[in-house]
């Protein structure tokens, strides 16, 4: 048991849960024997969940009891203070304790943002704590940082985002040298807002990363660097509409093939391969959004996450921790006090 990663997960977050949140639990501790889960929830009702499945060991998911819940609706900072013993702030506070590793909520983003901030705790020396989603390109994936958290932020942050960033593609996705960019509406160095022009220097003259220069947002699905950085408000709209793009050509494309019987048939000759590329663009598969710079690992995954994707954000987390990326960001940014 001790060599096994812990990851406490919000059991009663999202608009799926706890059916798809127990079940994404399952799978995960099915699919990888080095995971043991923690269901943090309604006590009564995650064991009714859970008592659904069988074939996985019993030991490796636990329900650790919780009387409260916190909604998307609610006040982040108020229901952070007002229920102490809800399933998110029970979840953190395992990991700020060193009950678990990581944490997996498809819960409030706000809520989540506000404990990860202020119950988790950033890592010494980290001005702010960036959301980090994979997102799929031409070229496999990309990450985008920030796309939630930090919708006001500063060079120096974005700095610090780029560095995080590279430290998390470098280790999580095996690229060496992973090329870091700057989202922006022009490839020149003097294009973009206030903000941009003073973070390019910064990047630029940065040595630990792999600086590429400015990104379009159209450049970004062909796989233009593997690190894109933003701050929040940017990269949320970014993230936004690569998602709504990507569900209304599925819709298109597949309307086509039925418009009569010749595409009809066309599309049963290329159902298969239609559906492994149109798979490729499908973002759950990735997990859900690590939150860097702080002192244990929070993911956010989507509030409407399906059992895949709370597998894979709970197998994320165990990458995550196995390549010690914690550590690196805290030897990193460290050195340069």
């Amino acid at each position: 048991m001790a060599d096994l990663i812990k990851v406490a997960v919000d059991a009663m977050g999202g608009d799926n849960a706890p059916g798809e949140i127990v079940k994404g639990a399952v799978e995960a501790v099915k699919e990888d024997s080095g995971v043991k889960v923690f269901l943090v929830g309604i006590e009564d009702k995650v064991k009714a969940e859970l008592s659904k499945y069988n074939g996985y060991d019993e030991s490796r998911i636990e329900v650790v009891g919780a009387t409260q819940i916190i909604e998307m609706a609610e006040a982040p900072v108020m229901a952070i203070r007002q229920k102490p013993d809800s399933s998110i702030v029970k979840a953190m506070q395992m990991v700020k304790h060193g009950e678990a590793d990581a944490y997996v909520s498809a819960g409030s983003t706000g809520a989540n943002l506000v404990g990860g901030q202020t119950i988790v705790g950033r890592i010494k020396g980290v001005k702010r704590a960036p959301l980090a989603p994979l997102i799929p390109t031409e070229k496999g994936v990309s990450l985008l940082i920030d796309c939630g958290a930090n919708v006001d932020a500063r060079p120096d942050q974005l700095l610090q985002f780029a560095i995080m960033g590279s430290i998390y593609a470098e280790n999580i996705l095996g690229k060496r040298n992973p090329t870091v960019a700057l989202l922006s509406i022009g490839a020149e160095e003097d294009k973009g807002n206030a903000l941009v022009k003073e973070t390019f220097p910064l990047l630029k003259n940065c040595p630990d990363i792999n600086f590429i220069g400015n990104v379009e947002a159209r450049e970004i699905p062909s796989g233009a660097a593997d690190v894109i950085v933003t701050e929040a408000f940017a990269g949320n709209i970014a993230l936004k509409m690569y998602e709504g793009v990507a569900k209304t050509m599925g819709r298109v494309i597949k309307n086509t093939f039925l418009t009569n019987l010749r595409t009809k048939i066309a599309y049963l000759l290329l159902k298969k391969e239609f559906t492994v590329n149109l798979k490729a663009f499908d973002a759950k598969q990735y997990g859900g959004a690590p939150m860097l710079g702080l002192n244990g690992l929070v993911v956010k995954t989507h509030g409407s996450a399906k059992a895949v994707e709370v597998k894979n954000s709970i197998l994320q987390c165990v990458t995550f921790k196995t390549h010690n990326v914690d550590d690196k960001i805290k030897e990193t940014l460290n050195s340069k006090d």
